[in-house]
């Protein structure tokens, strides 16, 4: 007997609901963000803003400026010292330490009780839901899930607020039901330093029935690794081999993917993207084969969107979810149950869709190179590497860039730092197609590279085995959501990566 198919019978009511975001999403959100601001009316943040007087949209969006954390940071440290209903009315203990910066400022969101019901739990389980739908013929439930997340960070608890990476606040958090069908135990999942923390999942989960995976792609496949290398197996398969999904997020998957095909060779197993951040849980990958993901619009969560070349100015323009264009970059401003209002988290998007909005995650508003007009975001990054390792037979493991502004021959280019899980044939060959496909992908970049006027052929410096790990080490970073920046505006990163890089 298939258990998965009688247990996933309970969803079909709520996949109906999935549905309706073909045909209502407009009617969807803006009910969304009437509740949020009936909900806020009476707390310090809605009598500033006089939340009782909004009826509409445009009332909202033209009464509350944008924000970003530098804004919401005096309300953050007042909450995290006892006082309540300033944004949100519910009590608010939880705070999500954010690693969407590797700078050594940290972030601290705001996590309410309504936030990890109504947006987060229910992101997970949408999550399940949808996947039942693309594979009718999934066992999930004949075996467990391996959950790899973060830790708490208890020299940063107070008296009155607690901290820890968001995967650890939702394991603290979770229904005992899920503790009965997840690994590894509370206990290991939220110990905090990293590299006894992979020893331990390991040892705990080889002899476990694990039929799906949830967790980072880069840190993922560091566990995969160890395990293959403790139980002497060529491929996860072998260790289980009920193992059928992968529900991923937090970089992008594309230069893990030829990684994970060497370690997990099944015909069965499906990779699903999420976008689960700090702030929210705003999308899932609902067709296998369209990378794409559908927004979650009737969660928590009001969404508005700034053109990418707004982002700098004062008074940006904003658009609601109707008044979005396709292929076009947007910085995401959300409004949650968190009380985070109108704040600008970071990421950039495009849309592919509409009926029901689909859309993919392009970059970071930070996380870019434009010293010279190029332009240059993480998605093009990502296609040129892609390619570049397709036509070379090379594997990217990690990899950083940044400009170069001018060196003693007066001379502008990118430079890029790569590790590789397997070296290219000529590296020559691989920075001449990446610089190619830039040109191809990006007009902007294409414009500045014509003739080597403005902008020389790209450089590629190999990075050695380990060198993003130990960068990430140093800075206290390792492990659970933590990211390498991929492109930088500046050199501050690439410098402290290339001196440990020749040491």
């Amino acid at each position: 007997m298939n258990i998965t198919k009688i247990i996933s019978k309970v969803f079909d009511s709520r996949l109906k609901a999935i549905d309706l975001y073909d045909t209502q999403a407009g009617e969807i959100q803006h009910r969304v963000l009437t509740r949020l601001v009936k909900q806020a009316e009476n707390t310090e943040w809605g009598k500033k803003y006089d939340y009782k007087s909004i009826r509409n949209y445009e009332d909202f969006k033209n009464r509350l400026p944008i924000q970003t954390y530098e804004e919401v940071k005096p309300y953050v440290e007042r909450l995290r010292a006892g006082e309540q209903n300033l944004l949100w009315p519910s009590e608010i203990r939880w705070f999500a330490k954010s690693s969407g910066t590797t700078n050594d400022k940290s972030k601290f969101l705001p996590v309410s009780k309504e936030a990890l019901e109504d947006i987060h739990y229910r992101g997970g389980k949408d999550a399940a839901a949808i996947y039942f739908r693309m594979n009718p013929e999934s066992r999930f439930f004949s075996g467990k899930g391996l959950i790899l997340g973060g830790s708490h960070s208890p020299n940063l608890n107070s008296n009155h607020s607690l901290v820890g990476d968001l995967s650890a606040i939702l394991i603290q958090n979770v229904s005992p039901l899920i503790n009965l069908i997840r690994v590894p135990s509370k206990q290991i999942a939220l110990m905090d330093e990293w590299e006894a923390k992979i020893e331990a999942i390991a040892n705990s989960t080889i002899p476990v029935d694990v039929t799906n995976l949830s967790g980072v792609p880069s840190w993922m496949l560091v566990l995969i690794k160890r395990i293959l290398e403790k139980t002497g197996k060529q491929t996860l398969e072998e260790v289980w081999p009920n193992l059928e999904v992968f529900f991923h997020g937090g970089v992008a998957f594309t230069p893990y993917r030829e990684q994970y095909r060497q370690v997990i060779h099944s015909s069965k197993m499906h990779y699903v993207e999420t976008y689960n951040a700090s702030e929210g849980y705003f999308g899932t990958q609902n067709d296998l084969s369209d990378p794409s993901m559908l927004l979650m619009i009737d969660y928590g969560v009001f969404y508005e969107f700034i053109p990418l070349e707004d982002v700098e100015k004062e008074n940006p323009r904003t658009y609601c979810l109707e008044e979005v264009e396709l292929n076009k970059n947007y910085a995401m401003v959300i409004s949650t149950s968190c009380g985070l209002w109108r704040y600008m988290i970071g990421d950039t998007v495009k849309f592919t869709r509409k009926n029901p909005y689909k859309f993919v995650i392009t970059g970071r508003t930070k996380h870019f190179i434009n010293a010279f007009g190029e332009e240059l975001i993480v998605d093009n990054a990502e296609k040129g590497l892609a390619k570049a390792c397709a036509e070379t037979g090379a594997q990217v493991s990690e990899y950083s860039a940044a400009p170069v502004f001018m060196d003693a021959n007066a001379k502008c280019r990118h430079q890029w730092l790569i590790e590789f899980a397997k070296m290219p044939d000529s590296i020559e060959k691989f920075a001449m197609i990446l610089d190619a496909t830039l040109k191809e992908v990006n007009s902007d970049y294409e414009a500045k590279r014509w003739k080597d006027i403005a902008l020389q052929p790209l450089e590629v410096i190999v990075a050695r085995k380990g060198l993003f790990h130990d960068w990430l080490a140093k800075k206290g970073k390792l492990g659970g959501q933590h990211k390498v920046p991929r492109l930088s505006n500046t050199r501050d990163y690439i410098e402290e990566m290339i001196a440990l890089n020749e040491r």
